[in-house]
C-alpha cells in the first residue's frame, strides 16, 4: 500500500472518530436536557428579587416526574405524569402556559389542590389565614438613566402543612416586592384551586401575570409542569447580551453565580 493510501486511510479514520465523538456528545446533551436538567433564561422581572432579568438557570426535569412537556417538541405520546412527585408549596417552577402550551412561564407555587387563595390589602391569605409578612430592607436597583430606585420588600413565610405521608413540610421563607401599595392585584376574590392543579404567583407581586388573572394564566394543571428551578449558573446585567464574552468582566453579576433558587429560605 502506498504512503498516500495510508495517509488517506488515517485521515478518514480520524474524521470518522471525530464524527462519532460529536454524535455521542449530542446524544448525551439531549438525554441530560430531556431527563435531568434544562437551561432557561429569565426574560422578565416578574420574579424579582429572587430571579433577575439576565439570569440563566438550571431546571430539574426529574423533580416532578415526566409529562409530554418534558420531551422535545412535546409529542402527544401520553397524558398525565409518570414517576410523579408533587410540587411543594413555595417551589419556584417552570410550567407551560395552560392557554398556550408553547410558552414557558416561571412562578412560585402558592396554592395546592383544594387550597383557597386570596389577596387582601397586599397580604396573602391561604385557607382563610394570613401568611406571615415582615418588612425588610428595600430592594435597590437603578433605572435606565442610572438613578437609584427603591422598592418595598417583604419576607413572606408560608405555613407548615402535612404531606400525604403524614410528615410535616416546614413552610419556606422568601422575599416579595410591593411596587404599588394600591395595586389592583392587592385585592382579589377567593380562588379555590381545582384538583390536580396549582396556583402560581410571581414574587414581584405588582408586576406579574400569574394565576390571579384567570383569563391569562389561571390554575396550572400538574401535567403542565416542566420542572423545578434549582440554580442560577450564569447572570448578566439586564440589557447586556450574554454572548458578548469580551464584556463579561463588566456585565457578569458574579455574586449571583451558582446560587440556589429553591430551598434557600
Amino acid at each position: 500500500m502506498s504512503v498516500a493510501s495510508e495517509k488517506y486511510k488515517s485521515e478518514r479514520g480520524g474524521t470518522g472518530e471525530t464524527v462519532k465523538i460529536v454524535v455521542q456528545a449530542l446524544l448525551l446533551a439531549l438525554i441530560v436536557r430531556t431527563f435531568l436538567f434544562q437551561p432557561f433564561n429569565i426574560p422578565s422581572g416578574s420574579m424579582k428579587a429572587t430571579l433577575l432579568v439576565g439570569d440563566y438557570i438550571f431546571v430539574s426535569k426529574y423533580a416532578y416526574g415526566y409529562s409530554k412537556y418534558s420531551l422535545p417538541l412535546s409529542p402527544d405520546l401520553f397524558t398525565g405524569r409518570i414517576w410523579a412527585s408533587k410540587p411543594v408549596r413555595g417551589d419556584v417552577a417552570v410550567f407551560r402556559l395552560p392557554r398556550d402550551p408553547s410558552v414557558d412561564y416561571i412562578k412560585r407555587v402558592i396554592g395546592l389542590p383544594g387550597d383557597k387563595v386570596q389577596m387582601i390589602d397586599g397580604v396573602l391569605y391561604l385557607n382563610g389565614q394570613a401568611v406571615k409578612k415582615e418588612r425588610v430592607e428595600d430592594y435597590v436597583t437603578t433605572d435606565e438613566f442610572g438613578a437609584e430606585v427603591h422598592a418595598a420588600r417583604y419576607r413572606e413565610t408560608l405555613p407548615d402543612y402535612k404531606l400525604p405521608d403524614g410528615t410535616i413540610q416546614k413552610g419556606i421563607s422568601y422575599d416579595v416586592l410591593d411596587l404599588d401599595p394600591h395595586s389592583f392585584s392587592d385585592n382579589t376574590p377567593v380562588f379555590e384551586v381545582p384538583p390536580d392543579s396549582y396556583f402560581m404567583m410571581g414574587d414581584n407581586r405588582d408586576n406579574s401575570m400569574d394565576s390571579r388573572v384567570l383569563g391569562a394564566v389561571g390554575y396550572v394543571p400538574f401535567e403542565n409542569f416542566v420542572g423545578r428551578a434549582e440554580l442560577v449558573f450564569f447572570s448578566v446585567k439586564e440589557g447586556d447580551p450574554a454572548w458578548q464574552f469580551w464584556r463579561w468582566p463588566w456585565t457578569v453579576r458574579f455574586d449571583r453565580l451558582f446560587t440556589r433558587i429553591n430551598g434557600s429560605g
